[in-house]
This record gives C-alpha cells, structure tokens and sequence, in this order.
C-alpha cells in the first residue's frame, strides 16, 4: 500500500485532482464567510450567545429605538423648540459664520487688512447680518426636517413599546403609557430618576448593554424618563429570528471550518510536491510558467486580488452570494499557479535571484565586486558613494526598487553593528558566555570574531580565578579543621599542668600557655566559619521568629559583658510584634559576632542604640555605637576579611567577625550592610516580613 501511494502521490494527474479540490474548498470558504460577513452582518459571535436577552441582537433591537429618542429629547425636544433656534449648537452656528467669514476676507471691499481681526470681525456681522441669518435659518430647516423623519419613523415603530418624555415633551407608540402597564410586558427597559429597572434580570450581564444605557445616561435624568417594552408576540418572534439566525452562522461556519481544513490539507500537499517527481528527488524542475520573474509574478498575484475585491466590490449591491462563485474560481486558480510557482523557487533557493531587480543589478554589482572586495574601508566608501548616484541614475526607471535595496543594505549593516553593541553590553555586564553572531561578511563579522576572542580570553581568567578562590576556600578549611585537633590537645594538657605544684615562674609560662592556646583556638574557630560561611557549605533552618524576643533574649545572655563593658544599651521595637524566616541559631551568631564587635571597639561609658524598624515588606534590624578608634577606613574596607577597625591591631580579634556576620546573613537570604560617618558605625541587617498584624506606635526599653 506504502509503494502504491508513492508511486501516485506525484503524479500530474494526482496534482491537477488536488489542484481542483484546493480552487473548490477556497471558493467554499469564500462563499461562506459572504454568506456570514454580507447575510448575517458579520455576526460571528451569534454562534457562543446562549440567550436572546445576551445576544447582540437583543441590544440592537433596543439600539434603534433608544438612538431616535435620546435624540429626540436631548437636541430637538420639540417643533417650538426647532423654530426657535434651540437645537442649533453653537460650534454649528459657528462654522457656517466662519465660511461666510472666509468669503467676506475674499470678496468684500469691506474688509481691511490694516484693521486688528475683532474689527474686521464687527464689520463682517453688520454687513453678511442677512446672510448669517440665512444660515441660521437653513439649519433650522435642516433640524426640523431630521426632526420630521424621525418621529416619522417612530410613528412606524409598533414594536418594541416605548414611552419618553423630558417633563414637557412626550414620544410613544402605545395608549399605556403607565410605568404599572409597562411591567406587565415578558421584558422591558425603565429609566427615572437616575434608577434604572431591568427585567429580566438576565440582561444586566449582557456585555453590550452600555450601548443603550449610555445615551440614556447622558440626558438630564432629574426630567426624563424612558420606558421600552417587548411585548410576547414580538418578542417570541425576535426569539426565533434569532434562534434562526443561529442555526444558519452556524451551520456555515461549520462549512467554513470544513472547507478550511479541506483547503489547508490539499494547498499544503501541493506545496510539498510542487516541483518534486517523489519524496526523494532532491531536484526542484522549473516549467515554462516558472521563467516568469518573481517579482512580476508577484505584481501579478496582487493585481488579481485587486482585481477580485474590485469586482466583488462592484456586485456588493446585488446578490453576491451567487456571484462568488463564478468570479473566485478562475481568479483563485491563476493566482494558485502562481503562487506554487514562487514556491518552487523558494525551494529551488532561487526566490531573489529570479527577478528582473536582481537580474540588472547583479551585472552592475558584478563590476565593481572585485574591487569592493579587495580594497580597504577607503576604497569601499568612495565607491558606494560614487556608485550608489550612478546606479540611480542608472535605474530612474525604477528608483523606489533601487531605494529599497539601498534600505535593506544599510540595515543589514545596522543590524550588524546593533548586534555587535547588544553583545558588547552583555558582555560588559558580566556574561561571559554571550557569543556575538554577525551573518554578513567584512569588517563588522571580523570585529564581532576578535570580541569573541577576547570573551574567550576573559572567560579562561575568570574561571581560573574561581578555581583558585575554591581551592583557597578549601584549604582554608581543611587547614583549620586539622589545626583543632592538635590544638584541642594543647589545650587540654595545658588545664592539666594548670592543677599540678609548679614553680612560680612555670606557673607564668602555663598561663601564658593558656592564653595563647586559647586565642590561637577563637582565631582557628573564626577562620573555619568564615571559609564554610563564604562557600555556602552550611545547613539553614528556617523558622518564624520573633526579632525582638530574639534580641531582648540575647542581650539578657551577655548582660555580664554588657556590665562589663560600662556601655549603654537602647533597644527600639515596635509594640506589636514582627516576625521574620530565618536560622535562629545563624541569625543569633551573626548578631552575637556585631555585639562582640561592639564590645571591643565602642567607645567606653557611650550608648549602643539597636533599633528593631518595621519598614512595610520588611524588618531591618540596626546597631549604632560609636568607636573608639578613629575610623579612618571605608565601609567597604571593613567588611574585608582580616581587616580590623584598629589599624594598630592593639585589640582581640581577627578581623573575620563582620564577614562572618555578612556572609551567615546572606545564606539565610538576608542583607547585611554597614555605614561609616565619622566615628559613628551603623550595621544594619534586612530580612523579608512574614505576614502578620500590622504594626503600630513604637516602645523603648
């Protein structure tokens, strides 16, 4: 069955079969949109209305009537009225004065142009006063005629019911102008005194229902009222029309969809044979009807669609559903032929280089290409700028075509160029793994290669670099790891010979002993939390905490430091309580390494002020003291490792604790920053707010 289809699928008759079904389902799809487009108005969306009290034609029948009434009331209110000159806008009155104005600036000897516009102006309404009161009069004419056709028309209105009025003037078509009897109707439309009154209630979720609201709104609602009302046998019928009417859009784009389907099959099996003797030829074979240039026969293929929109244009007025046909079917085959003829050249990747635009212009790029190529930047400037006139002077005949090849040079080299300087950016902004493609050759493509090159370069260096800074991490820590045995050790024996009778002077080397152990060991202990808190090899807990229980639990654990220390400690909080996610333990080290920074540097007898700050999304968390060094380095230089707030190093530490704290805060997807001013330290610590009541006053303890 396999070999029988591929011995069928390319033949021409198999071709010619599929040809015929494509020219049949297009005129079907044709024939079927006119009939929904031109028949039915172009109310597709009839087919997902569910109810007539939903339905667009349910806001049209109401359209009509509201349309002729708002009218009515808000600009000709009635006969008297018209005679009066009160429909008569002032921007229209205005208009025609200004054209009989232009005439008096032209023809008049009156006129002056010495005078200022105000009293050419007074001129002008004293002389045309009888012409500006003809133009008065034509358009009260005008209103009182449109005043006649509509009532007119609303006299012919037997259905829908309605009844308007303004307090003065009324327009009905029933002798029950109660609002009681309207209410008695299966649907109706009541508007007084700003209320509206809908039934059934169904309609008020009619998406299009604006559309008679709206004009009613607009009127003076103190005054008017408008009623409309179906009643059971018109509105039993306009159910069925359009129940009808459904049934019909429905069924033709069920045609639609099937000739679509029908038309999308058989042209896309004409597109993939076009050309083709079997699936395997790797050879398009061009007919007589291909030699046709492309660009011609793209001329051709838009003036046989101009040709068909001309024609249908034209029997618009008549029944142009029967007349579809006739006109679509030839129209449609000769513009399929040529359509599947510039296929075959797009296979054939000839779809440029068959037109007659290439054709000329290819001989006049071929005798200056040698020397394009060749030459330097110069050489290639001089010449486009010599030859670019020379070349339109060349092909007057045709000089849009010659501006748009101009156009499409010029912007493939822009498109380069932006290419270039989109890559350049990104590189600039850190991804090194941005590579800049350029598809035109020259100068721009061996710019976009040499940047590459550099990219390359950078992206070596920089992976090196972070190979090294891992290593070191590692080491870092492997090192210090090792170091605490032994020095557990050393410790160890040293409380030993603490309890044992030595002389005075052994005595003084053990505590010495001690103390150096033991600084050797807070030193040991800093270097391994600092190299595990950097590489983010460490296990976070996130939990809800309490920020200021945390703190106000903290600082009761170090109250013997904080006695020690002769400082002053001010805590701020909000009064209701503020929860973050975070690591308690983590949270509460880094926060400990800030205080016991504090304790080595404040200034001694000054006040510590941590502030607790609800700042909306988040909770910022702020240690404030002042040193007693003079701090005569950056921000950023602190928060460097091993770097001390005493440059003398006279005090403990290691200078790790700020890193420590920066890096431990991050993992928990805080942030940490520090602020200099003078001898004034601010740390300041940032975490998102957990949902809970809003906060309100603050309290200090």
């Amino acid at each position: 069955m396999d070999i029988k289809l591929k011995k069928y699928s390319h033949l021409l008759t198999t071709k010619i079969i599929v040809f015929m079904i494509a020219v049949v389902c297009f005129t079907g799809i044709i024939k079927a949109m006119i009939q929904v487009e031109v028949v039915h108005d172009g109310y597709f969306s009839m087919v997902l209305e569910e109810d007539y009290f939903l339905s667009k034609a349910y806001v049209r029948e109401n359209e009509k009537i509201v349309s002729n009434l708002t009218t009515l009331l808000r600009e000709y209110k009635s006969e008297e009225n018209i005679l009066k000159g009160g429909s008569i806008r002032e921007e229209r009155l205005k208009a025609e004065e200004m054209e009989l104005y232009s005439d008096f600036q032209q023809y008049s000897k009156s006129y002056r142009p010495d005078l200022s516009e105000a009293e050419n102006y007074s001129t002008f309404k004293t002389e045309y006063a009888d012409k500006i009161a003809q133009a008065r009069d034509k358009l009260i004419k005008e209103d009182l005629r449109n005043y006649h056709v509509l009532l007119q028309g609303l006299s012919e209105q037997k259905n829908p019911l309605y009844y308007a009025s303004d307090g003065v003037n009324v327009y009905t078509n029933t002798t029950k102008p109660e609002k009681g009897q309207f209410k008695e109707y299966p649907t109706y439309l009541m508007f007084e005194d700003y209320k509206r009154e809908i039934y059934p209630k169904v309609i008020e979720e009619n998406e299009l229902l604006h559309v008679i609201t709206e004009p009613i709104e607009e009127l003076n609602q103190d005054k008017t009222v408008v009623y409309i009302a179906f009643t059971d046998d018109f509105l039993n019928q306009k159910i069925n029309e359009w129940k009808e009417d459904k049934a019909l859009v429905t069924k033709n784009l069920s045609i639609l969809a099937t000739f679509l389907l029908g038309f999308t099959l058989s042209f896309g099996y004409l597109i993939l044979v076009a050309g083709r003797s079997s699936f395997k030829d790797d050879h398009v074979h061009l007919h007589t009807v291909n030699r046709l240039y492309n660009d011609i026969n793209i001329l051709l293929c838009i003036s046989l669609i101009a040709i068909w929109v001309t024609w249908m244009d034209n029997v618009a007025h008549q029944s142009i559903d029967k007349i579809a046909i006739p006109i679509t079917i030839p129209i449609s085959a000769a513009l399929f032929i040529l359509i599947l003829s510039l296929v075959k050249h797009f296979k054939y990747k000839t779809f440029l280089k068959h037109t007659l635009i290439f054709a000329i212009i290819h001989k006049l790029i071929t005798i200056v290409r040698n020397v394009y190529e060749t030459g330097n930047v110069g050489v290639k400037t001089v010449l486009i700028v010599i030859g670019y006139p020379v070349l339109i002077a060349l092909t007057f005949f045709m000089f849009p075509v010659t501006i748009g090849l101009a156009a499409w040079f010029a912007y493939k080299k822009v498109k380069s160029f932006q290419a270039i300087q989109d890559g350049v950016e990104k590189i600039k902004a850190g991804n090194l793994h941005h590579r800049i493609e350029v598809s035109t050759r020259g100068e721009f493509k061996k710019l976009a290669g040499n940047i590459n090159s550099i990219t390359d370069g950078l992206k070596m260096a920089v992976d090196r670099e972070l190979k090294s800074e891992r290593l070191k991490t590692e080491l870092i820590t492997n090192v210090s790891h090792d170091i605490r045995t032994p020095l557990t050790s050393i410790i160890t024996y040293v409380d030993l010979l603490k309890g044992e009778e030595v002389s005075l002077r052994a005595a003084e080397y053990i505590e010495i002993l001690d103390q150096k152990s033991k600084r050797l060991k807070l030193l040991t202990d800093d270097l391994f939390d600092a190299a595990k808190a950097t590489s983010g090899n460490i296990s976070v807990v996130f939990e809800k905490i309490d920020i200021a229980s945390l703190i106000t639990q903290g600082l009761g654990e170090v109250n013997d430091r904080i006695e020690a220390s002769h400082l002053q400690f001010k805590l701020n909080h909000p009064k209701e309580k503020v929860y973050i996610e975070a690591d308690g333990k983590l949270l509460w080290r880094s926060i400990e390494n800030l205080l016991s920074n504090i304790f080595k540097y404040a200034l001694n007898g000054s006040r510590v002020y941590i502030d607790i700050e609800d700042a909306g999304s988040e909770v910022q968390l702020t240690f404030k003291n002042i040193s007693a060094f003079e701090l005569n380095i950056s921000a950023d230089e602190l928060m460097e490792r091993f770097k001390r707030g005493d440059e003398s190093r006279s005090s403990q530490g290691s200078g790790l604790g700020l890193s420590i704290a920066k890096s431990l805060i991050e993992v928990q997807k805080g942030k940490f920053n520090i602020y200099v001013d003078g001898d004034l330290f601010k740390a300041v610590i940032s975490f998102p707010k957990m949902p809970d009541r809003q906060s309100k006053g603050a309290g200090e303890s």
